[in-house]
């Protein structure tokens, strides 16, 4: 299994020449090495309904013939900016891709879609997040949240192989609870992500990552477009 970090919380997996992508914010990402109109998937992911995580979900699995895979409420919005499938589900559910299976898990955060023009917010579903399984591999992607005491369970229930956490603080749980998660998951390795790409989020990744290698669990910290080997 490959796992690709296009920046922000957007990350690829690719299993035996399929793939999915979780959470695609590329072209609001002024960082960004990778443009929208480039990926090549089978399934677009989202966590929750904020701009930065959803921003190419629909221009990505139009281009794709992609469906996209979200809670109930954001997947009906979805399907009403022109995407042909999607699979709305919620938390506790699984989803089986063919090539990969996907359980929504919950998240504490905040789910909702700004319409600037109409000053209203509408309500995006639960924040949630997912557990990967394929190729004997389990990914945990946190998507957006704070640090919870059922991440215990998930560590129980699971075997991870890769825990996908934000640390940026601010918006989500900083370094200091992204380590607290880390142990409580049981997770054999740590991706860092949603830290440094706005003001607020500003973190010391290598500094996070030193703090998970003292505490024997592998911290990977990538730059936009490197993957790492599962």
């Amino acid at each position: 299994m490959k796992i690709i970090f296009h920046g922000h919380s957007c990350v690829q997996l690719e299993v035996g020449g399929k793939s999915l992508i979780i959470d695609p914010f590329i072209s609001g990402n002024p960082a960004a090495v990778t443009k929208p109109e480039d990926i090549k998937t089978d399934a677009v992911l989202l966590t929750h309904a904020h701009a930065d995580h959803i921003l190419d979900a629909a221009p990505i699995a139009i281009a794709n013939n992609a469906p996209v895979v979200a809670t109930v409420e954001l997947a009906t919005y979805i399907g009403w900016k022109g995407v042909k499938q999607t699979i709305g589900m919620n938390i506790g559910g699984t989803v089986d891709l063919g090539f990969a299976k996907a359980t929504m898990i919950h998240a504490f955060h905040t789910s909702g879609i700004t319409l600037d023009d109409e000053q209203r917010i509408v309500y995006g579903g639960m924040p949630a997040g997912f557990i990967i399984e394929a190729e004997g591999k389990t990914v945990l992607h946190a998507g957006d949240t704070g640090l919870f005491s059922d991440m215990k369970m998930f560590g129980e229930l699971y075997n991870i192989d890769l825990a996908i956490l934000p640390m940026g603080g601010h918006f989500t749980m900083g370094p200091e609870h992204a380590l607290i998660a880390a142990k409580w998951l049981n997770a054999k390795q740590v991706l860092p992500v949603h830290y440094n790409t706005f003001p607020p989020i500003r973190q010391d990744v290598a500094s996070f990552v030193d703090s998970l290698n003292k505490a024997g669990i592998t911290g990977t910290a990538l730059e936009y477009g490197e993957s790492l080997e599962l």
